[in-house]
C-alpha cells in the first residue's frame, strides 16, 4: 500500500471491486482497503442475481454460481401456493452465487488489472483540508498509516462509517431496516431450480422469508422482518426457527449469518468534495427485494467513471462529483429504486387477507418476461381497485 493514490477505495465488495478496476482501466492508479482478513467471507447475503443484472459486468463462472434459476415460488400467508415456471418467467431468471469465491473473483480482476489490495486494513478516519476529503487514515495490520487520493469512494456497506465521519448522515430509520438471519442448510428436500419466496405477517412480518437454492439437498434458507417488528420472541431468528423446524426438521445447519439491510429511499446525496458513495454505503439497496449486488456493481463501475472525469479535468469538488449522483438516479436503477420503494411501503401495509387476495388473483399470468414490473403490472391488471390504492404510481406503471 502506497502514501498516495488517485482513487482510494473503502470497502473490497461488489462496488469496491468494480470501483477499483474500472479506475485503473481508465488509467488511475487505486487501492482497495478492506478491514476483514478475507475477501468475501463472512457471507451476509442471500447471494440471488438475475442473469441479465449479472452478464452485464461479468461472465458467468460455474466456480462461483451455487444453482442456476428456472423458476420462482411464491407462497401466500393462507398457503396458496404461486409457481412461476420457466415458460411464466420467460426462460432463466437467475443465479445463486457463491459469494466468498465471486467477489475475491471481482477483486482478483481488480489487483489483475493493476490495483492494490490490503486487507485487515481498517479505514479509521478521513483526511480533510478545509472540508475537502484528501485521503485516509488507515489501521493497517495494527499500524497507523495516512493515504492520501485525490478521490475517496465509500464502499464500506450498510454498516458505512466512512461517511458519517466525513459528515453525511447516514441514518436509517429502524422501520426500513430490516433485520435478518440466514441459515446455509444442507440434507433438505427442495426444488433445486426454484427459489421459494414466503408472505405474511405471521411468518415474516413486513417482509418475507427465502429459500435460494444451492445444490440439490443445500439451500440459503432465510428471513428479512422490519426493524420495528422485532423484538424479544419476535425477532428475526425466532421466524426462522419456527418455519426450519415445521419445514425441515432434518436439516442440518452448517452457517448462521446474522445482519442487517437498509430498505429505505438512497441517501438524499451521494457525494461530498473529494468522496463518493457507493453500493449499500450509499443506501443503493433494492427496498422491495433488499437485493444490491446489481446495484452495488452499478454505482462502483459508475462512480469510477466520474471520478476518472474529474479527475482528469482537476476538479474533484462536489458540484463536479454530482455528475454521478445525477446520472446513477436517473438510469434505470435508480428509477426501479424509486418506484419498488413506493410499492414496498404499499405492500407492508396490507393485512394477510390482502396479500392473499392479490396473489390468487395474479396465480395464472402468463408473462413474456418476468420482471418485478412486468408482476406488479399484472397485478394491477387483474386487480383494478389498486389503482385508486397506489394513485400516481399505478398509473406510471401502465
Amino acid at each position: 500500500m502506497k502514501s498516495r493514490y488517485d482513487v482510494l477505495v473503502i470497502g473490497g465488495g461488489p462496488a469496491g471491486a468494480l470501483a477499483a478496476q474500472t479506475a485503473v482501466e481508465k488509467g488511475l492508479s487505486a487501492c482497495i482497503v478492506e478491514k476483514r482478513p478475507a475477501i468475501g467471507s463472512p457471507v451476509r447475503c442471500a447471494e440471488g442475481i438475475g442473469k441479465e443484472a449479472l452478464t452485464e459486468f461479468i461472465d458467468p463462472d460455474p466456480t462461483w454460481i451455487s444453482a442456476e434459476m428456472t423458476g420462482a415460488t411464491i407462497v401466500a400467508p393462507d398457503g396458496f401456493v404461486m409457481q412461476l415456471s420457466s415458460k411464466m418467467a420467460g426462460g432463466k431468471v437467475g443465479y445463486v452465487l457463491d459469494r466468498k469465491i465471486f467477489d475475491r473473483e471481482l477483486v482478483w480482476r481488480a489487483a489483475d488489472a493493476g490495483a492494490d489490495v490490503a486487507v485487515k486494513s481498517r479505514a479509521a478516519a478521513p483526511i480533510m483540508e478545509n472540508g475537502v476529503v484528501k485521503g485516509a487514515k488507515i489501521d493497517h495490520a495494527g499500524k497507523m498509516t495516512s493515504v492520501r487520493a485525490e478521490v475517496v469512494i465509500a464502499a464500506d456497506g450498510v454498516e458505512s462509517k466512512f461517511a458519517k465521519w466525513c459528515g453525511i448522515d447516514t441514518t436509517v430509520p429502524v422501520r426500513e431496516i430490516m433485520s435478518g438471519v440466514q441459515y446455509v442448510m444442507t440434507g433438505i428436500d427442495i426444488d433445486p431450480e426454484s427459489t421459494v419466496f414466503y408472505l405474511g405477517n405471521e411468518v415474516a412480518p413486513e417482509g418475507y422469508l427465502w429459500v435460494f437454492p444451492k445444490g440439490p439437498k443445500s439451500a440459503n434458507v432465510g428471513i428479512g422482518i422490519s426493524g420495528k417488528k422485532s423484538g424479544e420472541g419476535h425477532r428475526a431468528k425466532d421466524y426462522l426457527d419456527k418455519y426450519v423446524k415445521k419445514t425441515f426438521p432434518k436439516g442440518k445447519t452448517i452457517e448462521y449469518i446474522p445482519g442487517g439491510v437498509s430498505v429505505c429511499r438512497p441517501l438524499e446525496c451521494t457525494v461530498a468534495d473529494g468522496l463518493m458513495l457507493t453500493g449499500d454505503a450509499a443506501r443503493v439497496v433494492d427496498p422491495l427485494t433488499g437485493g444490491g449486488i446489481y446495484n452495488a456493481m452499478f454505482t462502483g463501475k459508475l462512480a469510477a467513471q466520474t471520478a476518472a472525469d474529474c479527475i482528469g479535468k482537476g476538479d474533484v469538488s462536489k458540484k463536479a462529483l454530482m455528475a454521478y449522483d445525477k446520472a446513477w438516479r436517473a438510469s434505470k436503477m435508480g428509477k426501479t429504486i424509486d418506484r419498488n420503494y413506493h410499492i414496498k411501503e404499499y405492500l407492508i401495509k396490507q393485512p394477510d387477507e390482502k396479500l392473499n387476495e392479490i396473489i390468487h388473483s395474479v396465480s395464472k399470468i402468463d408473462m413474456t418476461e418476468f420482471t418485478t414490473l412486468n408482476l406488479v403490472k399484472e397485478i394491477i391488471r387483474v386487480n383494478p381497485k389498486l389503482v385508486l390504492e397506489l394513485g400516481a404510481l399505478a398509473a406510471s406503471l401502465r
